[in-house]
């Protein structure tokens, strides 16, 4: 089997190669040094041993390479001979003689090398004759007089038994100057490096993941595999089948069985269950699991065993006979129910299964999805929800109707747990068809539930109402359906209405409700209160709710509250720092609880948005990037596209904006306010850098006429967008439409009257945008006034919102510029926006800054450097090394000996995420105290 190909990455190698050359020029005391590196078939031994040749030859190396062959009768010393002749030799006999031969052997060698080190490289190792052996022991022994280097290549596999090679090692090893390297396969991540480079592409976790388990980590089929993958083939290769039949061919009859019986197993097989489907004596067993072993077919633990490639296991699949594959999984089944473990369920409903006694299989796979769902392993569960379906379908014969009912109901509620909103609506339609089906009450809140999932928040509204108002809502459905709909309603902007409904839910929680319930509605009661009224009393009421989540630990209500105080944190209360940190740490609560694909997702999502506003474009884009592996579906999708999207339109990545923008709107159908805004101001952003004025106006115009919101923030973003698009529309020499921009100044004046009644945390968020809607109606009527726009920077300074901030800098420059005022103040201005747009990589931004530069003839900093310099390494002396920026300022301020609210106020943050910041400086300076804290600072400073 060939090893990583000449032509592809060396993966995962490169430090072995640095060794293997530092050993290589590590002679010992006879001036003789060897490395024999070991491997099963394909691990790249014979691709080492080249680069490590092309390394050192003609860097005080003199090189030959020979290849042992796989004959009885191969002539002695063959790889020498063959290696020798490549150099055009002299030597082409061999003698009688052993000793005369390695003689002259020896002296050939000593000639070839001349004044250098001789690098004798030999591969296929195993295979090598005894003249061969012998002449290893002779020249390492230092008995030949020559400087060699040895580098040889052994194949694990082969190296069982009695083989002579073991010998030699053995005798070797006891020299300083010879090591033995056994090269491992790749790991995970290298497997997904080596996958992507050949495919020429970034594969997707699960298509480099399917490889790894498939290859074992072995680079020949990875490499194999990886082909296949990028040419879209689906069946394995001739050349892998081929190879790994050849090889199964090699084994003696008994491991055979061994290879056979594990290739029909699930893995790990415990050692009880494998002897009663082998059935061999014990001993022969033993020495049968041995021999795979030796041939590296099978690795084991303290677990069980399994095949270290799973792809012998399909081929195997297709070598045996049905019959006799049926007779090896009914005597898996049999072996389990005798032997039975702590999590047998699924591997015994596979085998029943697979045996063909689909009737025996069923309570297995009933219990599995069962044991999957208290494990929170959602997707396994749905999996045997799934399978149980097709076990007693109605056309099966001898199928439960109420059974079928009773699966049916399982099944959809799995699939949406798992994402998959839409066949679970498929499934909820057919379960409402069927004479037994669950009541009106509970039919409508099921639908509603999963409409809400699937991003259709219109709908999903009036099937809470119908919910609500079904005959057999009973108390507890009633709580139920109020907690979701006023989560619902927070989703589609509504405040009051989500304030009211919430408050129903929590006084009939109090008597009929879960703890389900009472998180959800106190978590949707917290954001509107403090959104609406009162901040500090909403955080208290959702911070309660993630203890209450915390201490229940179940999935739903993790998700729920932590999804509620990261958003609130991170949006309108503007304490976007911490909010990050709940949406990671509620992101990394969540990621071992079976919904990586719905609230982990959200979660990142939210993360993502937060570190976007504060200006860490890079660990925004990162974050997103590890948030779409989960392959999100409905609104959880719409929620990543969107804050990805956001990240597109900002670096200017238009195709990409425009393509993830579509695929929001195709989810969007019956979309609710708290995502269709976004994407309408989305939508104008990106439209307004193409210069399509007309098309920026209709989205926002549409966003103004089509939906209904209490969410002043948002409205805000879409009027400031709105005013923009007018004045960019005027700049560019086209007419203002004047019933757009009378539209537009009728939603500044309700966002002027509602920020009069928002809680302060609130009005400061509008207050920016306010602001910059005075300063963009400013260029609307052609004021050419500057002052607006300082206002609006100074205010985003003190929101901690750098974007916004050097717009507003670009905009106060370009009309101080023209009105010839103040010109040093506007260069300065014109400058840091520059500099910030290049930190972030927003290049439309630094572009239009760029422009205005050069109309009014102004230099900027770093102009013709676009990408921003990689910030210096940390000197490893400086114990504030491991500190963020900001975590450096507020350490300062303690050093000052300010207080929390001091600090707040100098930096322009909150009183609580000072505190934040201090938790994180005190875990990474390993104090405990302000003072001790204090301390450091001053030491180092």
């Amino acid at each position: 089997m060939a090893s990583q190909g000449d032509d592809g990455p060396l993966v995962g190698r490169t430090g072995t190669l640095a060794d293997l050359q530092s050993y290589l020029r590590d002679v010992g005391p006879g001036g003789t040094a060897a490395v024999f590196v070991t491997g099963e078939s394909g691990v790249g031994k014979s691709r080492l041993l080249r680069e490590t040749a092309d390394a050192l030859r003609g860097g005080g190396f003199a090189v030959l390479s020979g290849t042992c062959l796989d004959i009885g009768d191969a002539s002695p010393l063959h790889p020498v001979l063959q290696a020798l002749r490549r150099h055009d030799s002299a030597l082409a006999t061999v003698a009688d003689d052993a000793g005369a031969l390695l003689d002259r052997v020896s002296r050939e060698l000593r000639m070839i090398a001349g004044d250098q080190r001789l690098l004798l490289v030999l591969d296929d190792l195993q295979w090598a004759d005894r003249s061969t052996r012998q002449l290893l022991l002779y020249l390492l022994a230092g008995l030949g007089d020559v400087r060699v280097s040895v580098l040889a290549a052994i194949r694990a596999e082969a190296l069982h038994g009695t083989h002579p090679l073991r010998r030699v090692l053995a005798e070797l090893r006891r020299l300083r100057s010879v090591r033995v390297v056994d090269l491992a396969p790749l790991d995970r991540e290298q497997t997904r490096e080596l996958v992507s480079a050949i495919a020429a592409r970034d594969v997707a976790v699960e298509d480099a993941d399917r490889v790894y388990k498939r290859s074992g980590g072995n680079p020949f089929v990875v490499e194999e595999l990886a082909r296949d993958l990028r040419d879209g083939r689906v069946e394995l290769s001739d050349t892998l089948r081929e190879i790994f039949l050849a090889r199964i061919d090699e084994l003696p009859a008994n491991a055979h069985a061994v290879v056979n019986a594990l290739a029909a197993g699930v893995e790990p097989v415990e050692h009880p269950v494998l002897a009663r489907v082998v059935r061999l004596p014990e001993d022969e067993l033993l020495e049968a699991i041995r021999a795979a072993v030796a041939y590296r077919f099978v690795v084991g633990d303290g677990e069980g065993y399994r095949l270290r490639h799973r792809l012998v296991a399909e081929v195997l699949e297709q070598e045996v006979l049905p019959a006799e594959a049926a007779a090896l999984h009914r005597r898996y089944a049999e072996a389990l129910e005798v032997c039975p473990g702590d999590a047998d369920h699924a591997r015994l409903a596979h085998h029943w299964q697979r045996a063909g006694s689909p009737d025996r299989a069923l309570p297995s796979v009933i219990a599995a999805a069962h044991s999957a769902e208290s494990l929170y392993g959602f997707a396994e569960a749905h999996r045997h929800w799934t399978l149980a379906l097709r076990l007693t379908g109605d056309d099966v014969a001898g199928a439960d109707p109420i059974q079928r009912t009773e699966l049916l109901g399982h099944a959809a509620e799995s699939a949406h747990q798992c994402g998959e909103h839409l066949l679970a609506l498929a499934r909820l339609e057919e379960l409402a068809g069927r004479k037994d089906a669950p009541g009106e009450c509970e039919l409508h809140l099921r639908r509603a539930r999963y409409l809400a999932a699937a991003g259709r928040s219109e709908p999903a509204e009036r099937e809470y109402e119908l919910a609500l108002a079904a005959p057999d809502c009973t108390p507890q459905l009633r709580v139920t359906a109020a907690a979701f709909l006023a989560e619902l309603l927070l989703h589609l902007g509504r405040y009051a209405d989500a304030n009211q409904y919430a408050r129903d839910a929590l006084e009939l929680a109090a008597i009929n409700g879960s703890t389900a319930d009472l998180v959800r509605a106190s978590a949707a009661l917290g954001f509107s209160a403090a959104f609406r009224e009162d901040p500090d009393a909403g955080l208290a009421v959702i911070r309660q709710a993630v203890e209450i989540a915390e201490r229940s630990g179940h999935p739903d209500d993790l998700g729920v509250a932590y999804l509620h105080l990261a958003e609130l944190l991170t949006g309108p209360l503007n304490s976007i720092e911490e909010g990050v940190l709940v949406a990671r740490r509620g992101a990394d609560r969540l990621a071992s609880r079976g919904v990586g694909r719905t609230y982990q997702t959200r979660l990142l999502a939210i993360a993502g948005n937060g570190l976007f506003r504060i200006g860490q474009w890079a660990e925004a884009d990162s974050v997103l990037e590890e948030a779409m592996r989960h392959r999100p579906s409905g609104a959880d999708a719409v929620e990543l596209l969107l804050a990805r999207s956001r990240l597109w339109v900002g670096f200017g990545e238009v195709d990409n904006a425009r393509r993830d923008l579509d695929a929001a709107a195709t989810l969007l159908a019956g979309g609710g306010a708290r995502h269709v805004l976004p994407m309408l101001t989305l939508r104008a952003g990106l439209a307004m850098w193409q210069k399509e004025h007309a098309t920026a106006r209709a989205a926002v115009q549409r966003g103004l006429t089509e939906t209904r919101s209490d969410d002043l923030v948002l409205l805000g973003v879409l009027a400031w967008h709105g005013l923009r698009a007018e004045a960019e529309a005027r700049a560019a020499g086209s007419t203002v439409d004047p019933g757009a921009l009378r539209r537009l100044k009728t939603v500044v004046a309700r966002l002027e009257t509602g920020a009069g009644n928002a809680a302060p945390e609130v009005r400061a968020v509008i207050d920016g945008y306010l602001y910059l809607c005075a300063a963009e109606l400013s260029r609307v009527e052609d004021r050419q006034d500057p002052e607006p726009w300082a206002r609006a920077a100074a205010i985003w300074d003190r929101r901690e919102q750098p974007y916004p901030a050097a717009y507003s800098r670009l905009r106060h420059a370009e009309v101080a510029l023209a009105r010839r005022a103040r010109r040093t103040a506007a260069v300065a201005g014109l400058r840091q926006a520059y500099a910030t747009a290049i930190a972030m990589g927003a290049r439309p931004l630094a572009n239009e800054i760029k422009g205005v530069a050069q109309r009014f003839r102004v230099s900027l900093a770093e102009e013709a450097d676009t990408v921003p310099m990689p910030p210096p390494e940390p000197d490893p002396g400086d114990e504030l090394a491991v500190l963020t920026g900001r975590e450096r300022e507020v350490l300062a301020a303690v050093a000052e000996g300010l207080t929390n609210r001091e600090i707040g106020e100098l930096l322009f943050i909150s009183e609580r995420t000072v505190g934040v910041h201090l938790g994180h400086i005190f875990d990474k300076l390993q104090v405990r105290t302000r003072v001790q804290a204090s301390r450091v600072f001053l030491t180092a400073a």
